[in-house]
């Protein structure tokens, strides 16, 4: 089969690359982008992969022209992961790559941006298929708010906390100093108040699917958190996580005291929890997934086979091994093998 006059309405047609990448495997351009050649190629260990909804054979050749520069891809295939997603995701054969890994970085973002989906280059990361650990930040990555903020609303000092949670997730400020300086803005706050944002905590989009399927393949879930275990433990509970940590705050007659109780879960804390969590499973490092958004994150993301960003701040989008930009949780599933 070769196509080497695509039509436009042929490269604009999701409908036309599902069914062609549904009955042909290991596609690959010519130089300009226009035609296609099915050709008999192993897999290469590194792999370009791109997910995304209604995806079309124009988008896959921007993101290709605009990583020419630096990496030269070969053919490519309908990922073998696809039907575990709502949408399309695509694993380019990576014949090399010659730039720097921040330049890297910054050309997979351009790409991602460019076509609005997701671009990750994936080496050798954790199996599906066998028993694994994922670990994730709660606020803003299992659920869509920071609930620190949602409480320092009923303080009336929303807007003044928020502004601190933000600089503390871009690593600008110390995790922990910043944190006890906003639970100190929430001394007075009724406990009994903190049931109303914990019975309707929005769950980010994609999740239970992604626990569904990692469940199904004998896949440990925890959440190691910056935020509280008022959260934390109802969520473990709720969706059925094998643990959680987290911060414990003070209570006395009934309200918030302003102080955490114990040693506050900072970086450092996230990634012992990664190690020990794996130690306690008997799963090894190699099968281990950490995902997050902020500063904090990095950390535990490192020590994990698989660090994953996560609607994430631009110094942990810059560091993670894979990001996920436009998409629910679910689209993890496109960067395991």
């Amino acid at each position: 089969m070769e196509l080497t006059t695509l039509s436009t309405e042929q490269l604009t047609s999701a409908a036309f690359l599902s069914a062609t990448l549904a009955e042909y495997q290991n596609l690959r351009w010519d130089q300009s982008c226009t035609g296609l050649t099915v050709e008999a190629h192993a897999q290469s260990a590194q792999q370009l992969i791109v997910s995304g909804q209604s995806l079309t054979l124009e988008q896959l050749a921007m993101i290709v022209q605009h990583l020419a520069p630096a990496v030269k891809l070969g053919s490519f295939r309908l990922h073998p992961h696809s039907a575990l997603i709502g949408g399309t995701a695509i694993s380019f054969d990576v014949e090399s790559v010659d730039v720097t890994t921040q330049t890297l970085h910054d050309l997979l973002d351009g790409a991602a941006k460019a076509c609005h989906c997701e671009v990750a280059l994936r080496g050798n990361t954790p199996l599906l298929t066998q028993p694994g650990l994922l670990v994730m930040d709660m606020d803003s990555t299992v659920i869509q708010i920071e609930c620190i903020d949602e409480i320092a609303k009923l303080a009336g000092l929303g807007e003044q906390v928020a502004a601190v949670t933000e600089k503390a997730m871009r690593g600008e400020l110390d995790f922990a100093e910043s944190l006890r300086s906003r639970v100190g803005c929430l001394d007075g706050v009724e406990v009994s108040q903190l049931k109303q944002i914990r019975d309707s905590i929005p769950l980010m989009p994609g999740l239970q699917h992604l626990l569904h399927v990692l469940q199904q393949n004998g896949w440990k879930i925890a959440i190691a958190s910056g935020g509280f275990t008022y959260f934390a433990g109802y969520l473990e509970n709720r969706l059925g996580l094998d643990a959680s940590r987290a911060n414990v705050l003070e209570a006395e007659d009934g309200k918030l005291t302003g102080r955490v109780v114990g040693g506050i879960v900072d970086a450092q804390v996230k990634a012992e929890t990664v190690e020990e969590l794996a130690r306690r499973w008997d799963i090894p490092m190699t099968q281990t997934v950490a995902m997050g958004d902020g500063a904090n994150d990095l950390k535990m993301m490192g020590v994990a086979a698989l660090g994953v960003a996560f609607e994430a701040k631009p110094v942990v989008n810059a560091q993670a091994d894979v990001a996920i930009r436009y998409s629910g949780l679910d689209a993890l599933l496109t960067y395991l093998q």
